[in-house]
């Protein structure tokens, strides 16, 4: 898994690529603690994500908690990764736009 970040001032956009499993979670996590504190919006790029299990589901929903419903969004979702967001649930409680939206 690889990951970027860039920020915008009040904007941080995290670009993952790969597969976030239980094994690259903790790498993830360990980016998006380093960010939450400098930004007031949390942008996830998930163009080239594969894979997402639900070690990576619990740091969506963690950044979530800490940055407020409306500081988080994913952007550029595929169709693989938005059906694992369809049936957990977590596309109804996370702001999801797919890579065709």
């Amino acid at each position: 898994m690889k990951i970027k970040s860039k920020n915008d001032g009040e904007t941080v956009t995290i670009t993952v690529e790969g597969k976030i499993d239980s094994a690259t979670a903790p790498k993830l996590e360990s980016a998006v603690k380093s960010e939450v504190a400098r930004c007031a919006n949390l942008v996830f790029d998930f163009e080239k994500l594969d894979y997402i299990s639900s070690a990576g589901l619990r740091i969506l929903l963690g950044a979530q908690k800490i940055m407020g419903s409306h500081g988080v969004k994913i952007i550029n979702v595929n169709e693989t990764v938005n059906d694992i967001f369809e049936v957990t649930g977590f596309s109804l409680i996370l702001n999801i736009k797919t890579a065709s939206s």
